[in-house]
């Protein structure tokens, strides 16, 4: 074998540009030589040196790729951060285009810091980190923040209890007002979403709380009884604070009757005994009827079908009317029962508020409905009589003609 043949090729190495090496060959010219080199895609981010800051351009020595330069909108986007680069400094970049005409990467510190912040926030999200953050301003739907110069969002639904705006009737401008009181304060979240790609980022105050707080409901009983504050009254239901946890009362679970309006039956300040009924996500149910006697259970004492009794009218609906026999029983006339004729409307018959004699025709203690009528009060009206068809021809037919 040759001394030629015997010679043992050495691995191509890799071209490492330094700031010195400025002029160096062209991309075409590296590839011809057979000299091996990284190669380097749109989208890439990588960590450079600084060679020179100037003022619309900044080049950057990429070890191991070459020289890479960013110019104009692909600088930072504050010029403070930007007047703080010098020579020297490590900066991440990102590749715009791999190779320009003059052989040179085109970079991007913009989109490389943009990328960078929103890693960021997503470390956060990840290690579900505490930060602090400024209020911006407040619409119907929630709070703007900013988390690393990014805005975010936290939703009314994502407040604390100390902040979640407890408003009569739901009115959302009084709402609105409320959250407007919160702009400028600093609050305490937690980032649960953070999307870069639709630059969506929503936050959460509760759950800076939420460990905490699930500690608290795990000592919690469905059945326990509580004894606690009102602390607001919405138009569905108020809402209880009891310990260091709070709990809604619904509508519906405020008294055995029918409720227009909460307010008419508690009011904040007001103390109350209440049942917990149900823990959900973090949400706590709780009852004050459930503590009462069900009327209901004695209204078949009361009450029997067939009895005549006066109740008062408390509501119109467009398949009947509500009507008070007390203050805890209320039964249902349904259109049907209004009249022996057809009623379209329930305003035809009767007023809220107008006392009238109804008969009970039916009683369901269990599902709280009791059934009364004014029609079964009321005599059918009479039947004109008609003489048969065929009578009226056969007597025609046999009277004398003319």
């Amino acid at each position: 074998m040759s001394e030629e043949a015997q010679v043992t090729p050495q691995a191509p190495q890799p071209v490492v540009y330094s700031p010195a090496a400025q002029k160096a060959q062209t991309m075409q010219e590296l590839l011809s030589s057979g000299v091996e080199i990284k190669v380097l895609k749109a989208g890439d981010m990588v960590e450079g040196s600084l060679i020179s800051v100037g003022k619309n351009e900044v080049y950057v020595d990429l070890e191991g790729y070459g020289v890479g330069v960013v110019r104009g909108r692909e600088l930072y986007d504050d010029q403070a951060t930007l007047n703080a680069l010098k020579p020297g400094d490590k900066v991440f970049v990102s590749v715009v285009d791999p190779e320009n005409k003059d052989g040179i990467v085109e970079l991007s510190m913009r989109q490389a810091g943009q990328e960078r912040v929103w890693q960021t926030i997503k470390d956060k999200m990840d290690k579900k980190e505490v930060v602090r953050t400024k209020i911006l301003e407040a619409n119907k739907g929630g709070l703007m923040v900013e988390i690393n110069g990014v805005v975010g969002f936290l939703p009314v639904s994502q407040l604390s209890l100390e902040h979640y705006p407890r408003v009569e009737d739901g009115d959302k401008n009084k709402i609105l007002q409320v959250l407007q009181s919160y702009v400028g304060q600093l609050f305490d979240v937690q980032i649960i979403t953070a999307d870069s790609e639709e630059e969506k980022l929503i936050v959460s105050e509760k759950a800076v709380s939420e460990e905490e707080m699930e500690a608290k409901l795990s000592k919690l009983k469905i059945g326990q009884v509580v004894e606690g504050m009102i602390t607001g009254v919405v138009d569905f239901g108020a809402f209880v604070k009891f310990g260091e946890l709070e709990g809604l009362v619904h509508i519906s679970e405020l008294a055995w009757q029918r409720i227009e309006n909460p307010k008419d039956i508690v009011h904040v300040g007001q103390k109350v005994t209440a049942k917990v009924i149900s823990i959900d996500k973090g949400r706590v149910s709780l009852s004050i009827k459930q503590l009462m006697e069900d009327p209901w259970l004695e209204a078949v004492k009361k009450y029997q079908i067939g009895q005549k009794i006066t109740g008062r009218v408390t509501k119109l609906m467009p398949f009947g009317v509500f009507v008070e026999l007390d203050k805890n029983i209320q039964g249902l006339a349904h259109i049907m029962e209004l009249s022996h004729e057809a009623v379209k409307n329930p305003e035809e018959v009767l007023k809220v508020g107008e006392e009238k004699e109804f008969k009970i025709i039916s009683i369901e203690p269990a599902e709280h409905r009791l059934g009364l009528s004014l029609r079964a009060l009321q005599e059918p009206p009479k039947k004109t009589e008609e003489k048969p068809v065929a009578a009226e021809v056969a007597a025609t037919e046999a009277a004398p003609q003319a």
